[in-house]
Order: C-alpha cells, then structure tokens, then sequence
C-alpha cells in the first residue's frame, strides 16, 4: 500500500477492531452512535482533534498518536503524571501493546517502517509543519514497545524524519542557523553515538565538507517506497537551489522544484530535478504519488497542467504529459491502471500507461484527500466535515459518512 506523507511526517490515525481491544488506547474520543453507512475499507483520517481510524461503521479518535507509513501500527502517548505512557497498536487486530514509562512529556513523531519503533520529540514541530521555533538543543527520544532505547540531546534545530532501515540511524532535519531557521538540510543521526552527520552521494561515496545542499523551500509532500526503502518528498520553489553534484561540481544550479529521493538502506540521497514549469507557481498545487509496483513516481502541477512520469530505477524524469489546469490544493493517489489526481472539487482519472484522461467528474465539496481501494474499484475523498467513496471507473458517489472537524485523508490502515 501507498501512503502520502506530506512530508513529515505522516500523522495518522489507527485503531483496532473493537470496542473491547481499545479500551486500553485512550485517551480516545467517547464514541457516538454508529453511522447508519459503513466505510467499505478501514480508513485513516486526521480531524482537527487528533487521528481518526474509520472501519465499517466504528470510528475512534486517539489525540496523540502516529502510525507507520503502511498503517498497520500505531504508536499512541498519554500524559501520566509527569511523564508520558507509551503504547503500540496492532490496526489489524486492535490489540494494543502493554504501556511503558517515558520520563517527561514526549510527542510521537516518526515510526519506523516496519513499525517497531518511534522517536518522539518535546515539541509539535513536524516535518511539514513549516519552520520551527529557534533552539540551541533539540531532545529526542526512541522508544518501542519494551521502553527508552536512546535519550538524544542534539546540539542545534533538529526535526525527526525517518528512521533508517536497519533502525541504527535517524534521518532528520537541521534547521540553520538554529536559534533564526531560515534553511534546512537533511542528515542522520548514529543512534549509537547521537552524533548528526552528512549523508552519502548516489555512488555511496562520503558528502564532501562544505558540499551538503541546504534547502529553502516548501517540502510539499512525501511518499514511501512499497519495499519500504525509499522516502521520495517533493520540493517546491528553490530557484538558485544547488545540489550537491552542484557543489562538487561548480555548476550553477536553479531547481525550481525537484524530488529528494532518500535511501533508508543504504543512506544516501540524490535529487530529481524537475523540468520547467514545475516549481513555478504555488506549492499547493503539486501533488504526487508512486505507481503500486513502486516503478514509477508521478508528480503533478496542476496549476500549470503537467504531469512528469519519473523512473525510480535510474531516477530520472521519463516524460512529461500536459493535462487541463486546475485551481486548488492538489491531492492525488494511483492505483494498478489509473492515476486520479483531484484539486478543488474537480476529479480526473487519467490511464496510468498513457496519462491521459479517462474520466472527470465534480465532487459536492473542495477535496482534501484521496485514497484509493486496494482492489482499485473506489475512490475515497475527502469532504467538508466527511469522506465520501465512489465508482473509480464512473465518479458515481457511493456512500457518505459525516466525520467533523476533517482536515484529510492519510491512507489505508491495515485490513484483517
């Protein structure tokens, strides 16, 4: 399954499958009656209070919670006197992990992939939540289910990101100059010996000082990889931007918008440059998503009607494909033969081979998220104040159920 991340993070929602099961998970939301429609896959929505797991005609709220990338678990905190509890969620069963001690007040950020780890900061700054306060010293911590695994006082502005994959390492981001951020770079942290360093270039070869590409712009999205090993997180508006091959190199660089591909394996990083216009107009209407294979990352700028077609195997930029412009904040989601890509309440299906368009149809409000079945035959979006489901061949509205205070969709959470 493909989760978006818009960049940081990824706040979701997940729940298990009953009352009895989740007993344990609160503080959650008291429960209302049972909508009279049931949501046909188990869905994760994020609502002004917190995270929401909707399955079949149960919903559930769990205020500080974060869930890995596939959604099958859940890491969720609660205040306990002056320290904070601890606890994992299985989102296929609703099983939740005994409850450990984390001393001081933590916040979940960051899941490992595969779900057996978090980090948590003392702060609500996340990965796409803009720029953060200044600090001299960031804490983290890492946890799982037995407890604390690493205390980390990081000199300077840190925000969590990704654990690597053999979960040895942090990927975060390091905000400069960290008391007044106005820039950011990406770097991990030996979990080991905390100690922040550079990543590696694509060839594996040592970041050369003074060469680590700092970036000002908007991180507007992020998306996982299927294997799991690869954090793709779209930038917009870096014009005069140099990447590292830049600085090795001496070229001059002026990325407007490009792809920061991040290995969690191996540690390295390299940037897919995106061509003119991509970059251009507002962040807001870039949206992306990664073919179910995990072959192909498409990016759109619906603001100008291009959709790029990227390789992940040699990471580069295959084609471009014009497409009718749109207004709005852009969302988009693939499935095995369609691509939909949705801004304001305008949705279009385009043919995934071809990239050109299938199906257009109007939603009854602006959308702020999509998601699509695992079979590919629905369609969820999200609404003002609800998620509604649809035919994905036709647009034919399906059902509808109210969920207040919605800010969007987040993905799939794991099925029985």
């Amino acid at each position: 399954m493909t989760v978006t991340i818009s960049r940081r993070g990824v706040l979701t929602l997940l729940a298990g499958a009953g009352a009895a099961a989740l007993a344990g998970c609160e503080p959650t939301r008291a429960r209302t009656s049972a909508p009279t429609v049931t949501v046909p896959d188990p869905l994760l929505v994020q609502v002004d209070a917190g995270q929401v797991l909707l399955r079949g005609a149960d919903r559930r709220t769990i205020p500080r919670a974060v869930a890995s990338a596939d959604g099958a678990w859940i890491f969720a905190t609660a205040p306990a006197g002056p320290d904070t509890a601890c606890w994992r969620i299985d989102t296929t069963t609703g099983r939740a992990s005994a409850r450990t001690a984390l001393p001081g007040r933590w916040l979940p950020q960051v899941v490992s992939a595969e779900g057996t780890g978090v980090a948590l900061t003392t702060t609500t700054a996340t990965v796409n939540g803009g720029r953060p306060a200044g600090r001299e010293v960031t804490p983290v911590l890492v946890a799982d289910v037995n407890g604390l695994r690493h205390r980390l006082d990081l000199p300077g502005n840190f925000v969590p990101e990704a654990f690597t994959a053999d979960r040895t390492g942090l990927f975060v981001l390091e905000w400069l100059p960290a008391a007044a951020p106005d820039r950011y770079r990406v770097r991990v942290v030996d979990l080991a010996t905390g100690q922040p360093g550079p990543l590696a270039t694509r060839d594996k070869q040592p970041v050369p000082p003074g060469a680590e590409e700092e970036m000002r712009g908007d991180g507007r999205q992020a998306v996982l990889a299927p294997d799991r090993t690869v954090l793709y997180t779209l930038y917009t508006h870096q014009p005069g931007h140099q990447h590292t091959r830049d600085l090795v190199s001496g070229r001059p660089g002026n990325a407007h918008a490009f792809v920061h591909t991040l290995h969690l394996a191996q540690w390295w990083a390299y940037c897919i440059d995106l061509p003119h216009p991509f970059g251009e107009a507002t962040a807001a209407g870039h949206t992306m998503a990664i073919s179910p294979d995990g072959g192909r990352l498409l990016v759109a700028d619906i603001s100008s009607g291009t959709v790029a077609d990227i390789s992940t195997e040699d990471l580069t930029v295959r084609r471009t494909v014009p497409l009718a412009r749109g207004a709005g904040a852009a969302h988009a989601t693939a499935g095995s033969d369609r691509l939909f890509l949705a801004a304001g309440t305008a949705v279009r299906a385009l043919d995934l081979s071809r990239l050109t368009g299938t199906v257009d149809w109007q939603a009854r409000e602006p959308v702020s998220g999509l998601v699509a079945s695992p079979d590919g035959s629905r369609l969820y979006l999200g609404q003002r104040d609800a998620v509604s489901w649809h035919d994905a061949a036709s647009g034919r509205e399906l059902g509808r159920v109210p969920v207040p205070g919605l800010v969007g969709l987040r993905g799939l959470a794991a099925r029985p």
